[in-house]
């Protein structure tokens, strides 16, 4: 059998370092095929309802930020709002407390005192059943959400791509492309055919950290009066709060949509969350609004 001569072979050695990176890379990549990345998004949708109910009792503050574009994507206008949100007798109440990043002139804020006030009154008037009804309602997800989470498992082919560290967080990578074939068992899942995504869950808990939505085809809704462009794309992140409940830290979105027949509307979003905190029972509503 030929052998090649010395002097070439001692050019064709893999050196040390490349070859212990080869066995790195060969190793992750094992690893990443024995993961089911189904089984890591099953994980995250229950891993996700228990954090809701440690959520639900958490107030924050959230700044959005709304532009409107042209056709070129300039900005035609924009207008930046901020609400404390908190919960108010057991169900959360939304207040505007300032308009492009400033303080509302005082008449502004007079008004959003009295419709403080009014709320505050009209919860208290409530009957048990009333307020049993309400509280409930907040309790429960939307139920156009726990459509969407009951059936993400199953609707999309799930595909793990990597690993990633984030905030101190070893992180699985997935892919989800819509699933061929996949019969939708509800209106809202209807909607998931159309959109392909990218999830990070965290690997100890399998809380989702962060996700990044595309539309793939255009999704029409109510009758074709609505119509969002293929493109369209959205992202959030969440953080670690209190070292007991993930909670959102940021959303933002890019949407070009036909209104009816002619109007068509262009914008990006922006939404940050700040101050978050675990809601004091007992404390003075008002007391909780002002509590930064």
């Amino acid at each position: 059998m030929w052998a090649a001569p010395k002097e070439n072979q001692s050019h064709m050695e893999v050196p040390p370092h490349m070859r212990a990176l080869l066995l790195i890379v060969a190793s992750a990549s094992a690893l990443l095929g024995q993961t089911d990345a189904r089984e890591v998004i099953r994980r995250a949708v229950a891993a996700d309802e228990r954090n809701w109910k440690l959520a639900r009792n958490y107030t924050f503050s959230e700044r959005v930020n709304l532009k409107y574009l042209d056709s070129q994507g300039v900005v035609k206008s924009q207008e930046v709002r901020m609400h404390d949100v908190m919960l108010l007798d057991g169900s959360p109440y939304r207040r505007l407390v300032a308009r492009d990043d400033l303080p509302l002139p005082p008449a502004e804020e007079r008004m959003e005192q009295d419709k403080l006030a009014r709320s505050i009154a009209e919860r208290r008037d409530q009957t048990a059943a009333q307020r049993a009804q309400r509280v409930t309602e907040y309790d429960r997800r939307p139920e156009w959400l726990r459509e969407a989470w009951r059936e993400l498992p199953e609707a999309f082919d799930f595909r793990l791509v990597a690993e990633d560290m984030k905030d101190g967080h070893s992180l699985y990578v997935i892919e989800a492309t819509p699933r061929p074939g996949y019969q939708p068992r509800s209106r809202t899942s209807n909607i998931l055919a159309h959109l392909r995504g990218k999830l990070w869950v965290d690997r100890q808990d399998y809380h989702l950290l962060k996700a990044e939505v595309e539309v793939v085809d255009t999704i029409s809704m109510g009758l074709f009066l609505v119509r969002v462009a293929k493109g369209s794309r959205a992202a959030f992140e969440q953080t670690f709060v209190n070292e007991e409940v993930w909670l959102p830290r940021s959303v933002q979105a890019f949407a070009s949509a036909r209104l009816g027949l002619l109007k068509v509307l262009r914008f990006e979003q922006e939404i940050s969350y700040t101050k978050c905190r675990e809601f004091q029972t007992g404390a003075p509503a008002i007391l909780q609004i002002k509590a930064r």
